[in-house]
């Protein structure tokens, strides 16, 4: 699906492009947008009180140290205390109105907008999602594939990554990725090239541009495609939020493709975590010398399918019927040759005439039969005539078909 036509079905949704469209109260989004700088990405203890209490009133009890009464249960008191110091500096109305003025949205839970594959992720769901960009996350979603890789990849990796992004672009796929340097990168530039459709899950605000040697690419993704994130504006990334970043990509997409990845490797992380979640899991091969395909060879060693273009990914996780093209090498000319002219061609020695007596023992047949077949070959250009022997031409056993009229 072309960007233009993802950004037709989010006005046909009610979300109206930079809108959100949905039935969740103010109150609801205003809490949820507050705990995205009191709950750090994948805290499942906060999931946990989200599902018991409610955004709304986990912040209410959050920002209320005289009812102690009331305090969520479940963590030590330093941690609550942070909690509490987090949720008494939030001010989500300043970050709701950051995040429009460059264009963007939150989406949350119950919204149209919101990709209902990552309810997969339980208890570690996103509190919601910041977004910059106008197609619909949830409409993109529902046709995407993660492409994922090494950070120093080699130019091998970059252009695996950037041919699949391209590949997919053109059979209307999304492709999400990290917008990191390496094969994110080479990704999204593919699929940009191809004028399709991209989307940066970031580790950091949606409006920080990191890396900032990326921040050019970011600024094109959010212009053509999407860019989104679980921090709110202004936040920085850390080690530990690009890793939980990543279960976000394996939730959001069909499949993962690895392209280069070392042993110990966040694009790793993402492929275990779709295999978890179910999804379709896919590698890139490299060569058996290079460290940097070696988490991905291990990756193929288990659960992982050998992909190496988009047509064998989209088999993969498309639709019945979308199918990889038959592969196979050069068809020769002697290929077509009937069984009988094929014995005959074969029972020719490789440097040397022979009579027809030979080479009708060599191929089994009569010898009327086998003068029959030599005089066919003979026509095909397979064969020539010394006299009343028969010698292969130069040509007759590794001549390939031309092929004429893209047949």
């Amino acid at each position: 699906m072309t960007p233009e036509a993802a950004a037709g079905a989010d006005l046909a949704e009610g979300g109206g492009g930079f809108g959100v469209g949905g039935g969740v109260a103010d109150a609801e989004r205003l809490a949820r947008a507050a705990l995205t700088r009191v709950l750090e990405p994948g805290d499942e203890q906060g999931g946990r009180w989200l599902r018991e209490f409610g955004a709304v009133e986990l912040m209410r009890r959050l920002t209320s140290p005289a009812e102690e009464e009331a305090a969520p249960a479940g963590v030590g008191e330093q941690r609550l205390s942070g909690y509490r110091i987090r949720a008494a500096a939030a001010v989500p109305e300043r970050d709701l109105d950051a995040v429009a003025a460059g264009g963007g949205r939150f989406i949350c839970p119950g919204d149209l907008e919101w990709p209902r594959q990552l309810d997969d992720l339980g208890d570690a769901r996103p509190v919601g999602l910041w977004l910059r960009g106008r197609p619909s996350l949830r409409t993109w979603a529902l046709r995407s594939v993660a492409v994922v890789g090494a950070r120093a990849c080699t130019p091998y990796g970059a252009h695996m990554a950037a041919a699949l992004g391209t590949g997919l672009a053109e059979r209307g796929w999304v492709v999400v990725s990290g917008a990191a340097f390496g094969v994110d990168g080479a990704a999204h530039r593919g699929v940009l090239a191809a004028d399709g459709a991209t989307v940066a899950v970031l580790a950091c605000g949606v409006d920080v541009g990191y890396p900032r040697g990326h921040a050019e690419l970011i600024g094109r993704i959010a212009e053509q495609g999407l860019v989104i994130g679980e921090l709110p504006p202004g936040a920085h990334p850390t080690p530990s939020r690009f890793i939980l970043r990543n279960r976000v990509i394996a939730a959001l997409t069909r499949g993962t493709v690895v392209v280069e990845a070392e042993y110990r490797s966040g694009s790793l992380v993402t492929a275990r975590s779709a295999q978890k979640l179910g999804r379709f899991t896919m590698g890139v091969p490299g060569p058996a010398t290079s460290g940097l395909s070696a988490g991905v060879h291990e990756l193929l060693r288990g659960e992982g399918v050998l992909v190496t273009d988009a047509a064998e990914v989209i088999e993969l996780v498309g639709d019945m019927g979308e199918l990889a093209p038959a592969r196979r090498g050069p068809v020769l000319a002697r290929d077509l040759l009937d069984p009988v002219a094929a014995r005959v061609l074969e029972a020719l020695p490789g440097r040397r005439p022979a009579g027809v007596r030979e080479a009708a023992l060599g191929a089994g047949t009569s010898t009327d039969e086998t003068i029959g077949r030599l005089y066919e070959l003979h026509s095909l250009g397979f064969v020539e005539r010394h006299g009343d022997r028969w010698q292969l031409t130069p040509t007759a056993t590794h001549a390939p078909i031309e092929r004429r009229g893209g047949s």
